[in-house]
Formats: structure tokens, sequence, C-alpha cells
């Protein structure tokens, strides 16, 4: 397993390495782009970043699917369980929703099925103006989408098993 470079939080000098590995496990989109600045934070992929292919998760960093809340999603995410690793710990799931609806049956009873598996699944809502932005940065000047980072970050931190 490799390991991150550790940064320094200022203010404390506290050192720290990467927070989230984030994993797409259907591709990559502005949605994906969007959670990682989410979770990134202070920005610059200290505390988050996307894992390349085959890359492995740093040592210290919380794993973390990303999904939308389709039914190929739910099947993407158990197939990415099924192979997981047993010495990494447990991932996490954001879920983004693809749709101003909640996710249909077949998807929400997978991942309820799947949750043993998971250290947590938090959601992201239907955000319409991902639609109409050319990148992630520009999202995170909505405020709608500022207030889903905020309640993401929220989820993840007061729920990390």
């Amino acid at each position: 397993m490799s390991t991150q470079a550790v940064a320094s939080i200022p203010g404390n000098g506290a050192p720290i390495g990467l927070r989230y590995a984030l994993i797409p496990v259907h591709g990559y989109g502005i949605a994906v782009a969007t959670v990682v600045h989410m979770l990134d934070g202070e920005g610059g992929g200290a505390q988050a970043r996307i894992l390349q292919s085959n890359e492995p998760v740093p040592y210290g960093a919380l794993p973390v699917l990303l999904a939308e809340t389709t039914v190929y999603g739910a099947v993407c995410v158990e197939a990415m369980l099924r192979g997981w690793n047993s010495q990494l710990p447990r991932p996490w799931l954001v879920w983004v929703a693809d749709a101003p609806a909640r996710p249909v049956p077949e998807a929400r009873y997978r991942i309820r099925a799947l949750q043993a598996q998971l250290a947590g699944v938090a959601t992201v809502p239907y955000l319409p103006v991902l639609r109409t932005v050319e990148d992630a940065a520009q999202a995170l000047e909505y405020k709608d989408v500022k207030s889903a980072g905020d309640t993401l970050r929220r989820q993840m931190e007061g729920n990390s098993k």
C-alpha cells in the first residue's frame, strides 16, 4: 500500500494526509467532479482526490465509492464490493441523485442489502445546476451546491466508523 505525503494545516501545524480517496464506480462526470470539490475543502487535492485506475488507497485515507442513484450505479457498487480487498477499510458510498425523484426501488433495495459492507452511505440530492455549469468550481458558486457540500461533509464526518 502506498503512502501519501503529509501536509500541514495552517494554524495548528498538525500533519495530515489525504482524507478521502474517491473511486467513481461507473465513470467521471460533473457530479463526481463536484463531490471531489465538496469533500476537498481547502482545495488542491489535499483532503480528497480521485484515485487513478488500479492506484492503491493511500494509508490513512478513507475509501469513498461514488455512484449515481440508478440501478446501474447500484450494480456497479455491488460489483466493486464483491472484489473489495478485506485488508482495506470498508468504503463509504456517496450516492448522487441523478433525478429529482427518489431512487427506484430496485436501486434502493440493492444498496440497503450492501450496507453491511459499507462504512456508511451519504447522499447528495439532485442538483439541477450541474446541467448548466462548465466545471465543478463554477458549480460551487451556487448556494444549493454549497449547502449540499456542507451536508455531505457533516454526514461523512459525523458518522465515520
